[in-house]
């Protein structure tokens, strides 16, 4: 027998259609983040959730399984709830991108309260800067009404 074997229990990983998948692999190839490191880091700070709970950056998904993923900065978080529609180990297009997963309708109308949430919020906030005087008017008020 030859040692060089090839057929001697190689994983094949040039399979398009993959049954398992590492979840850092997927998110980036999914277009959750720019980076596989990105992604490395969002799994490990807790900011993405598979069943309800914190997951390893080696954790492997399959097709139909739930994803809870938070994006973005502190001000403007936003939390998807998505489900594994294919796996690939290749990044493609953002059109690509979206044949990878669906969101849930759950998911879909919590974000979009929230969005108009911010925008309600911003409403209160004035057009500009009070001058140097508006300040001092603002002061004077301020201190009269204690």
């Amino acid at each position: 027998m030859s040692k060089h074997n090839k057929n001697h229990n190689q994983p094949s990983h040039s399979q398009p259609d993959a049954v398992r998948m590492r979840i850092d692999k997927w998110l980036w190839a999914a277009r959750f983040y720019r980076t596989r490191t990105l992604a490395k880091e969002a799994i490990e700070s807790g900011r993405v959730h598979y069943a309800g709970s914190r997951v390893k950056t080696s954790k492997e998904i399959a097709v139909g399984d739930e994803l809870q993923i938070r994006q973005g900065s502190a001000t403007a978080m936003t939390e998807k709830t998505v489900i594994v529609e294919a796996l690939t180990a290749q990044r493609g297009n953002a059109t690509a991108a979206e044949v990878l997963y669906s969101e849930t309708d759950e998911s879909i109308s919590r974000r979009a309260y929230y969005t108009e949430q911010r925008k309600l919020a911003n409403l209160a906030r004035p057009d500009n800067k009070p001058n140097k005087k508006e300040r001092r008017d603002l002061q004077r008020f301020r201190k009269n009404q204690d």
